[in-house]
């Protein structure tokens, strides 16, 4: 994985842990230890999601370009479906407080979604490749000019 990779899913990831911890702090404080634990598994869920979302979208970008716009869409939206089918199935589970579970999924997903934001603003990643130093050394820069 590329630096700018991994210094993107570190931009996201960590506020979302940060995110994480703390609706497990205010969940253990209103529902108990059951509210922490749906809110630590919330947590977990996103960043492991979101976290495979990012890594297969900047595959698709490395290898596919023309589709990327296309894969963001279709990732995004099937990452809101499938967290929206875990909030179904544990709806009424008896292992953590649901509620917990299901309000920390969703503010740990805006943050993750505004981390990741942020990340891409303040990424310099070049649009333009510059010449290597392969292309140099096999003489595809083309004439030279004598003055």
């Amino acid at each position: 994985m590329p630096s700018n990779d991994v210094r993107t899913l570190l931009q996201t990831a960590v506020p979302t842990a940060v995110a994480g911890a703390v609706a497990a702090a205010i969940s253990a404080g209103v529902a108990g230890g059951k509210g922490a634990l749906g809110a630590i598994v919330a947590t977990v869920v996103v960043i492991v999601f979101m976290g495979i979302g990012l890594a297969v979208l900047q595959r698709t970008a490395k290898s596919l370009p023309h589709l990327f716009q296309a894969m963001g869409l279709m990732l995004y939206t099937a990452q809101l479906l499938l967290l929206f089918i875990f909030v179904a199935v544990f709806k009424n589970t008896s292992l953590f407080n649901p509620k917990a579970f299901a309000i920390t999924l969703v503010a740990t997903t805006l943050v993750w979604i505004g981390a990741q934001a942020r990340a891409h603003m303040k990424a310099k990643i070049l649009y333009v490749e510059p010449e290597s130093e392969k292309a140099d050394k096999a003489g595809n820069r083309g004439p030279k000019r004598e003055g």
